[in-house]
């Protein structure tokens, strides 16, 4: 089991007040961590078997397979796994990549590591969507990296005023935890943030068409979402900016292809919008709005704002 170090040079919790940037997660603001680091286990293994004799077999591994890494490092005496489920190192803090190496050589076993948590739940108190149930135990179904990343789907009402400007991913409850003090910067350039991913604004973002997100994410580790997902996380966040000059920008998304877009800018107006302009933009949209899940993204909005349900059409 092998860890490199991603650490951010610069605390990311503190872009969560900028309520008009597009927060991604540190991991994610940098090459696709995929890419470096398997280039360099590769490496890694070919020394093994050069010093293992032409029999020696080796697989690698990051982040592709049905690998349980992160009991796997605690085990190898990399960290251990936190109150947060995340592996947590007294030397690089939260920030590790994991990555693993099967092989045939026999090697001689590390010292498990001990867990060093205590008494502390910064971690469990910071989560803005209570995902921990309890302890060592993560509820995926509330949690924000969970939610913007691999939910395919509508984030249910509940959890998107505490997503706030969170658009790929989240890292509370790895910044907030107390061993970052020895945290370090990454020192692989391939793992330093982009200048344009440190706080984009989201007003640059939300008019990306498809070729846009697809070339400005190219090795990105966001491409893999997609334009859609990204759009509907975007929107997310522009609801909870109250920057009313984001309004035109998500109101042209009222007539995006996909319904799961159109959903979120309603939801998004419906945040930032006065009740006259809602109530002409829901006569203008909602007849010819043929998708369920948007329709009832309209509703809401009447009943949430019974001055638009008592505005007439025009």
């Amino acid at each position: 089991m092998l860890g490199m170090n991603y650490g951010p040079d610069a605390d990311p919790l503190a872009l969560l007040a900028d309520r008009g940037a597009a927060n991604i997660s540190v991991y994610a603001r940098h090459r696709d961590y995929h890419d470096v680091i398997k280039g360099k286990l590769k490496e890694l293994a070919g020394w093994l078997v050069a010093q293992g004799g032409s029999g020696t077999e080796v697989k690698v591994f990051v982040d592709t397979a049905p690998v349980m890494e992160k009991p796997l490092a605690e085990a190898a005496g990399l960290g251990w796994q936190g109150k947060h489920t995340n592996l947590v190192s007294r030397g690089f803090g939260s920030w590790l990549f994991l990555g693993s190496i099967f092989t045939t050589l026999d090697l001689a076993p590390d010292m498990r590591e001990a867990d060093h948590c205590g008494s502390c739940h910064a971690c469990l108190d910071i989560c803005p969507t209570a995902a921990f149930p309890a302890p060592y135990q993560l509820d995926a179904r509330r949690c924000i990296s969970y939610l913007t990343i691999e939910h395919k789907g509508h984030i249910p009402r509940e959890f998107r005023r505490p997503i706030g400007n969170r658009v790929y991913g989240c890292d509370d409850c790895l910044a907030i935890c107390p061993w970052n003090k020895w945290a370090q910067e990454a020192s692989e350039v391939k793992l330093r943030a982009r200048v344009d991913f440190l706080a984009p604004r989201l007003a640059d973002w939300l008019s990306l068409d498809d070729a846009g997100f697809r070339t400005l994410f190219s090795g990105s580790p966001v491409k893999r979402i997609g334009r859609t997902r990204f759009m509907r996380n975007l929107l997310i966040a522009a609801g909870n900016s109250a920057e009313a000059a984001l309004v035109p920008l998500v109101t042209a998304h009222l007539g995006d292809p996909s319904p799961l877009i159109r959903a979120m800018a309603v939801w998004a107006l419906g945040e930032l919008e006065t009740a006259p302009v809602l109530a002409m933009l829901r006569d203008q949209h909602v007849g010819t709005e043929a998708d369920s899940a948007v329709r009832i993204e309209w509703a809401t909005i009447d009943r949430l704002h019974p001055r638009v349900a008592s505005i007439t059409p025009l």
